[in-house]
């Protein structure tokens, strides 16, 4: 191999994280798992691909299991409080070092991680969707700086591409201001059971701008956590 194919071998694998060649090779035979098998897309962060993992008419709440790939049941959602609109992550991010130390900064609050989760993100839509283990495009208008423990866990807000309702907001100003509080509300108190005694809270809901920030910073974390994976995939 030349060294000038080999450089173009490894842009487009910087360009698809894990997704080639292996990849997508296994991709014809079997399912890709979601979290790194999935790409996030060129036009990232102004356009996110995403893996909806729960709907809102789910009244138990998925999560993707890390190892397998295939959603696991979580827990019941809380009494009748069920997430408002589509939610899952971004694939191919991952919160981490970067994540964590934006955080401290915005926060001013010192030791503050990332969780070690992809990046969580909600789709709004006006469209009923009957259940999650599906892809969608997303456009980022903003999101909640949260955090549980002493871990950073945002939430990105984000509207379904093409979406005739909310497929022209721009930045989460823009949102009804019932459907930020319903989301927030949510996040507040969807960890209020037994068992359950992490103190969550939200300390700010900022804009598109800096979704898009944070966006990239868990990508950056991606990179670093998984670089020995894109290293053996390089090799092949």
């Amino acid at each position: 191999m030349t060294k000038k194919k080999k450089q173009n071998n490894n842009e487009d694998m910087s360009a698809n994280s894990l997704m080639d060649p292996i990849g997508r090779l296994m991709g014809l035979r079997y399912k890709s798992h979601p979290w790194h098998g999935i790409d996030i897309g060129p036009n990232a962060p102004d356009v996110v691909m995403c893996f909806i993992e729960v709907v809102p008419t789910d009244t138990i709440k998925y999560e993707i299991d890390k190892v397998s790939g295939y959603l696991r049941i979580d827990r019941p959602q809380k009494y009748s409080n069920v997430v408002p609109t589509l939610y899952g992550f971004i694939p191919q991010t991952y919160c981490g070092e970067n994540v964590g130390n934006y955080c401290s900064q915005k926060t001013n609050r010192k030791e503050i991680k990332g969780d070690g989760d992809p990046l969580d993100i909600c789709v709004l839509t006006e469209k009923d969707v009957p259940h999650g283990d599906l892809i969608a495009e997303a456009i980022p208008i903003g999101g909640f700086r949260m955090i549980d423990g002493h871990a950073a866990d945002d939430k990105i807000i984000s509207v379904l591409k093409s979406d005739v309702v909310y497929g022209d907001f721009k930045d989460v100003t823009e949102l009804p201001e019932l459907a930020l509080a319903r989301l927030k509300h949510y996040f507040l108190t969807y960890k209020d059971m037994p068992g359950l005694d992490r103190e969550s809270e939200i300390t700010h809901v900022y804009g598109a701008e800096e979704a898009r920030e944070v966006i990239r910073l868990s990508m950056k974390d991606y990179e670093a956590r998984f670089e020995n994976l894109r290293k053996a995939l390089l090799s092949y």
